[in-house]
């Protein structure tokens, strides 16, 4: 019994004259994600398919786990397509699962199989009914669903699914970068910009001395679960303490955080043209803090033409986390290391920021010249999930 990993794209089938791209992308994206194993992948317009070893599965799983562009998997049999071996094979597939109610659904992408769906469904369900005792077919609730694809050459049928990430593949869109801080919300848009095919890189601005090394590895521990879901992720660190300091002795304490938005905002333009990245992806969500009110946004957003996305602009706190916990970050973007955005947090920060205010308390320190020194300063730290041993597998 041939078995293989049957992949539904989802989304991507309503590309229409895009979508060869798209399934052309997702296969590079499972083909290097499952490099390590022994497998052997192929696809046409409708279905993607993977040969596999069975002890390798669970490594498999995981994996598969983190690709976007997946809507669902399932383990499937393969059959050659006529009628006694689908026949000899759902029976095989049944008889392995414990049920007493089931249902059929077949659907034939052959035209040239002689048999309609509507026909191969109740001669499939006849022949269960013929050779399990005590069973009978529900259409409505049924406790096993089979699922049968007649195509040409080769049939599939499976009984089992698996959901996928959803989305587009990274790589169907250009390149953003991330203000990625020690936070819950920022390693959360991360995930959901390349879940819509964005390539990721991220930004980390730190203060030191007044954050500390911890915090800095928290940041990248947070980057390799995101570097999960994709090859590889840069992490860029900017040196932020002579600018912050400056704001914080020279400027008005309730405009400081907004300020100090703006500087970054101006950083990451920079830093998005010098590494080809298209947009400027943030974890701000509407009304969180002082520096997320609309308002606050206006003002800080002024200071860059670059299109600058908010993924979870809309969504709750709650929502928020449990994203995070799905993708495995809450619990490292709990640990208490404070980054930049939280120390020197004035008792009233502005919320309904004044342009003009603004952009008076910034001419107060030469911060174009700070800014240029801070680009020139960065450091790349390149983030990998190669890191990853497969021990299981020795």
């Amino acid at each position: 019994m041939d078995k293989v990993i049957l992949i539904k794209y989802g989304e991507l089938t309503t590309k229409k004259g895009n979508r060869n791209f798209f399934i052309d992308t997702l296969y590079h994206n499972v083909k290097n994600k499952l490099k390590k194993f022994h497998v052997k992948i192929y696809k046409d317009r409708a279905r993607m398919y993977i040969e596999f070893c069975d002890e390798e599965f669970s490594l498999i799983k995981e994996a598969m786990d983190h690709i976007f562009g997946i809507h669902t998997y399932h383990i499937a049999v393969m059959v050659d397509t006529n009628i006694e071996d689908i026949k000899k094979n759902t029976l095989q597939l049944a008889q392995k699962e414990e049920f007493s109610t089931f249902k059929i659904e077949v659907k034939r992408s052959d035209k040239s199989f002689p048999l309609s769906s509507l026909e191969v469904s109740p001669i499939l369900g006849g022949y269960l009914l013929r050779n399990i005792p005590h069973i009978s077919v529900d259409v409505h609730h049924p406790e096993l669903l089979i699922k049968v694809e007649i195509r040409e050459k080769k049939s599939f049928i499976y009984a089992n699914s698996y959901q996928g990430c959803g989305g587009y593949p990274v790589g169907t869109q250009t390149r953003g970068l991330l203000m990625l801080s020690g936070g819950i919300d920022s390693p959360v848009a991360g995930y959901l910009a390349m879940k819509r095919g964005v390539v990721l890189d991220a930004v980390y601005f730190e203060a030191i001395p007044h954050t500390s090394l911890d915090a800095r590895n928290k940041v990248i521990e947070l980057s390799k679960k995101l570097a999960n879901y994709t090859d590889s992720i840069s992490l860029h660190v900017v040196n932020f303490t002579p600018i912050q300091e400056a704001i914080y002795q020279n400027c008005r304490s309730e405009y400081c955080i907004t300020i100090m938005r703006r500087m970054m905002y101006r950083i990451m333009e920079k830093l998005s043209k010098n590494f080809g990245a298209k947009v400027i992806i943030n974890g701000e969500s509407i009304g969180q803090v002082a520096s997320q009110t609309l308002d606050s946004m206006a003002v800080i957003n002024a200071v860059t033409n670059m299109p600058v996305i908010r993924p979870v602009a809309c969504l709750d706190k709650l929502e928020i986390i449990d994203l995070a916990k799905k993708m495995d970050t809450y619990e490292t973007s709990i640990l208490p290391y404070e980054d930049c955005c939280t120390i020197f947090v004035p008792k009233h920060p502005v919320i309904r920021p004044k342009m003009e205010v603004a952009i008076n308390e910034e001419e107060k320190f030469d911060y174009i010249s700070m800014i240029d020194e801070a680009v020139a300063s960065i450091i790349t730290i390149p983030i990998s999930n190669e890191e990853k041993e497969f021990q299981e597998l020795l």
